[in-house]
């Protein structure tokens, strides 16, 4: 009989092959197949899938939910395979589907960041991180797609990078503004000045080698608390620093007048977004974007009576 491990093994190939990446879904249904088979459960049982549940270090609901999710899912790719699998419920441990706002950064604040970074203990680390504030707000780039950066991703003539690998697997180009190229060119220089890389890694440790995301987040979180970035109830995250260029991105062509349906697309592609919806999701975020975006449609509206009377 083909173990529970096995199929999870298909199971995880056969999703990755259609561009999930899958890192903790994947880590936690090997635990889950795991503790089954020390249970000796050849198939999987809404009660045994409760337990493991239950099992969790971190019991907040949202992990909980996560955790019975990826059995639930697992469940019903094994149930039409064999039907004497149990497929858990979908109100038990049910997902909220909460989405959280993002911090969008004034202009002065990012400034705060980067100068802040350059006070930093670790002289490369410092330089690092304030290089990395800068490219991300500049492109909007996901923190991944920049810590993975390679030198051959870099065309330094044209001002263009290339991001392999990205979200369910697509790759795009990202064209820099001159002044973040010119601004990426002087780190690598800095960079060199303090250490020899180990690898073709743009963004690099304090040991030469590629420079990890807990250590990123780690000291952004300290950097914002030093620079006194954000309210007392928000805790922005790197991560909000795409959403910030997304933001200023539709905000200025809101005030250039210029055809927003039609220029969505393009920013979409340029995110790497799967979806425009994806996209639209900032505009109901912001207030100011949706204040104007109710002026624009204010004036439409006014165009249109105009033209009938």
């Amino acid at each position: 009989m083909t173990s529970l491990l096995q199929h999870a093994e298909e199971y995880l190939t056969a999703r990755r092959a259609l561009g999930y990446k899958l890192r903790s879904e994947g880590y936690l249904l090997t635990s889950f197949v795991t503790f089954a088979d020390q249970s000796g459960a050849e198939l999987i049982t809404t009660e045994l899938a409760m337990i493991w549940t239950l099992r969790a270090v971190d019991t907040h609901l949202h992990n909980m939910a996560k955790r019975m999710r990826v059995v639930r899912f697992f469940a019903r790719y094994l149930y039409a395979i064999d039907p004497r699998h149990e497929v858990p419920p979908d109100d038990l441990c049910p997902s909220r589907g909460h989405r959280p706002t993002p911090y969008i950064y004034s202009d002065a604040e990012v400034a705060a960041l980067m100068n802040g970074a350059k006070g930093l203990d670790a002289p490369l680390l410092a330089i690092t991180l304030e290089a990395l504030i800068g490219l991300l707000v500049t492109t909007g780039m996901r923190i991944g797609e920049a810590i993975a950066l390679n030198f051959g991703d870099v065309n330094w003539d044209e001002s263009l990078l290339t991001v392999h690998n990205a979200k369910y697997g697509k790759s795009r180009e990202v064209l820099l503004h001159p002044s973040t190229a010119q601004a990426l060119r002087h780190y690598v220089g800095e960079r060199d000045q303090h250490i020899r890389p180990v690898d073709q890694s743009v963004f690099v440790s304090t040991r030469g080698t590629r420079i990890n995301y807990s250590t990123v987040r780690q000291a952004f979180g300290a950097l914002r608390s030093r620079t006194f970035v954000g309210e007392a109830s928000c805790r922005p995250r790197i991560h909000d620093l795409r959403h910030t260029f997304a933001v200023n991105t539709l905000l200025s062509w809101y005030r250039d007048g210029g055809d927003i349906a039609s220029r969505t697309p393009l920013l979409s592609t340029y995110l790497g977004h799967a979806n425009p919806a994806s996209t639209y999701w900032y505009l109901s975020a912001v207030p100011e974007l949706l204040s104007l975006a109710a002026q624009r449609q204010e004036h439409a509206f006014t165009l249109t009576l105009e033209g009938r009377s």
